[in-house]
């Protein structure tokens, strides 16, 4: 590369399930930044490689795809970026990932690509599983075949990478020629030929290849303005340009000139019988078989939330309290002493205890997924979907919402049907999310009691924990079933999945994973929680006129009639102060409105905090219970638990309220992070307005009705 030029941008590409990312996770490690692609929600990660001091590169993981004629939203952005040479994402050159295992299937992109007319890098991933399975490839000839460098690496055990930098380092000192275009695989037809002639000069940066693709997709490409897509319309009008003619052409034309290719440069020595992938896929994808073992798989997965957390928890939850008891008694008595202990730390620690419960959740889901087994979900349930009026990539969007609903949401985009994928939207905030998991350990143990059975295998709360989960399943199916017979489509339903071979999980990419989505959840919903945590505590220490002094003076006036001690004085005088304050009369307005669901005004500041993150509660209760009090190496659930109607002297979290409370949250709309995302990917205000209403009603009527019961 020469001197003084920018870092060279290079869009990493392939076919889903090539092992493109874990590719991009070896070369750019921790060197990773997520992001969205211009004027729309896909998420693009964007890495820099360093090549041993050489040069530098900035990588760019494109949403698999499968050819330049998208069927999902994912790949019509990879189209878009890569027909627009003015796009801030587009390329200087390609490292292109195919499995090698599968070459046939994942050349035809590869062909197409090459004919954009810039440098490729082709890596063909699994060497080491070719190697297993006694494929053979002469990597010379083919090479000489497609014209261009070819490289055998494994993005799971590292074998090849060095070899693939060294040509990472040609690419960058632009010693690897861009493709020759006389040896396309695809000779373009005169109707073809006669429109990218006459669109050259409107389009003069495009190359031929680009200006067919712009005939093919001008209707919907945004960066096209109207006059634009009117001039192309003309031109495909007087031309006789068969749009649909013309992509099957296309298709079978590449596939008849790359087959022979691969054919005689990949071989195997082995006789062709059952793979391992296939041989387990009987079992796991059986119609009776595989469901069982996929619940049991999900049981385990929430004992192991519920039972691997409690050490780091607790130590966790000690930390906050000895450090909040050190600030209180190390620095002298004031507001902003009281700031960073009762605001700050209280808030901070009622939410970082759950980080290790969050970190599990990730890692079992990122591990299922690395092993090639979620894949199978989607299409072991595509039939029961079909029922409800999803997608067997429902499944997926929806497993993925006992992470987070916000990019579970996005992921949508790879359901081509608008029906389904619009009711995959609406209900997938029934699953219970990550955000939720403070919200339930917090409550359970006031619901369920603490019993174990099977000789300590299994705990009777954690059963609890995995029947929330499977509760707001059973009402995302059940709404699904509801919009099902109101949505009217004439689309057709169509999944198309290619199921990955069954491999050893690549601890690397878990690891990365956990680590992004736990830093993710922890830089995010820590702003909001540090914003809240603090307006909160001022709410909650100062109040309107001299209400707040008089609060005191009650307070000290009842403890000296009834000689109490220094500990119920303090917590005395919070209970006052914070009834007197602004938070407190936030409550006080909303109490008529919940009190019929078990709700006091304390749980009514919770709930509106709630719905700018839902996890926000825990440090909530946090705040409000620590106010004044000094025995702050008590966890939150001990002070919950300590917490006592002073009309009727009984728990206000008894077993009525609290599972009213689980139902509430269970069902609700709480996250306007998530109602933001759903207007963004609908385009309209109208379903995240009525996704919000019809939630929160099934949230109160829920509550009402099992409080009422319990009671």
């Amino acid at each position: 590369m020469e001197e003084g030029k920018k870092v060279l941008k290079v869009a990493l590409v392939g076919n889903p399930n090539s092992g493109k990312t874990s590719l991009f996770n070896q070369l750019t490690g921790l060197q990773q930044k997520v992001g969205n692609f211009p004027g729309v929600t896909v998420e693009k990660k964007v890495g820099t490689v360093k090549l041993n001091g050489q040069a530098t590169i900035e990588l760019i993981d494109f949403p698999g795809t499968y050819s330049f004629y998208p069927t999902s939203r994912d790949e019509k952005i990879v189209v878009q970026t890569f027909v627009d040479p003015s796009s801030s994402d587009y390329p200087d050159a390609f490292v292109y990932v195919a499995d090698l295992t599968k070459l046939e299937k994942h050349l035809l992109f590869l062909t197409q690509i090459r004919d954009l007319g810039l440098p490729i890098l082709l890596a063909l991933n699994m060497a080491d599983l070719a190697e297993q399975s006694e494929i053979t490839i002469d990597t010379e000839k083919l090479s000489e075949k497609l014209g261009l460098p070819v490289c055998l690496i494994s993005s799971r055990s590292g074998k090849g990478v060095v070899e693939f930098k060294e040509q990472l380092i040609a690419l960058t000192q632009g010693t690897i020629a861009v493709p020759d275009s006389n040896t396309s695989f695809y000779r373009i037809s005169q109707e073809e030929a006669r429109l990218s002639s006459e669109l050259q000069a409107d389009f003069p940066d495009h190359n031929a290849y680009q200006r067919i693709l712009l005939a093919h997709h001008y209707e919907w490409l945004p960066f096209l303005g109207k006059p634009q897509k009117q001039l192309i319309a003309t031109k495909v009008e007087e031309t006789g340009f068969n749009d649909l003619q013309l992509q099957v052409r296309e298709t079978m034309q590449r596939f008849d000139n790359f087959t022979p290719t691969i054919r005689s440069a990949v071989g195997s020595t082995k006789q062709a019988q059952n793979t391992f992938s296939e041989r387990l896929d009987a079992i796991l994808t059986h119609r009776v078989f595989g469901p069982i073992i996929f619940f049991l798989l999900m049981l385990l997965v929430f004992q192991a939330i519920f039972q691997w957390a409690t050490f780091p928890m607790d130590f966790i939850e000690w930390s906050f309290g000895t450090v909040t008891s050190w600030v209180k008694g190390t620095f002298p008595a004031g507001w902003l002493t009281n700031l960073v202990a009762d605001g700050l730390l209280a808030g901070l620690g009622g939410i970082l205890v759950f980080i290790p419960q969050i970190a599990i959740l990730f890692f079992l889901i990122a591990l299922l997924e690395e092993v090639g087994y979620m894949a199978r979900a989607a299409f072991m349930f595509d039939r029961l979907m079909q029922v409800f009026g999803l997608n067997g990539r429902s499944m997926i969007a929806l497993i993925s919402g006992g992470a987070c609903a916000i990019p579970a949401i996005m992921s949508t985009r790879t359901i081509a049907n608008w029906k389904e994928r619009l009711i995959t939207i609406l209900v997938t905030p029934f699953i219970s999310c990550s955000a939720r998991i403070p919200v339930y350990t917090a409550l359970i143990a006031f619901a369920v009691p603490s019993k174990y059975f099977f000789g300590g295998l299994f705990n009777l709360q954690g059963l609890a924990f995995m029947g929330l989960y499977l509760l707001g399943i059973a009402a995302a199916l059940l709404a699904a079933l509801v919009f099902k017979w109101i949505l009217k489509s004439n689309d057709s339903s169509l999944l198309m999945l290619e199921l990955p071979e069954y491999r050893f999980p690549v601890f690397r990419n878990v690891g990365l994973t956990v680590w992004e989505k736990v830093r993710s959840f922890t830089v995010e919903a820590g702003k909001i929680i540090l914003i809240i945590s603090l307006v909160l505590w001022g709410l909650s220490s100062y109040g309107p006129g001299q209400k707040m002094d008089l609060a005191l003076q009650e307070a000290l006036q009842t403890a000296e009639t009834q000689q109490l001690d220094q500990t119920t004085t303090d917590d005395l005088i919070a209970a006052k102060q914070i009834e007197a304050s602004y938070a407190g009369h936030l409550g006080k307005f909303l109490e008529p409105a919940i009190e019929p669901l078990g709700f006091d005004w304390k749980i009514g500041i919770a709930l509106v905090t709630s719905f700018a993150a839902r996890e926000v509660f825990v440090s909530t209760m946090a705040i409000i219970y620590s106010i004044g009090s000094q025995e702050d190496e008590f966890s939150i659930q001990q002070r919950m638990a300590a917490e006592v109607n002073p009309d009727t002297g009984e728990k206000v979290y008894n077993q009525a309220t609290s599972w009213s409370l689980l139902l509430f949250y269970v069902f609700a709309m709480q996250c306007m992070a998530t109602l933001a995302v759903v207007k963004r990917e609908t385009n309209s205000w109208k379903w995240p307005i009525i996704q919000f209403f019809f939630m929160t009603a099934l949230a109160y009527l829920s509550s009402f009705a099992v409080y009422q019961w319990l009671a």
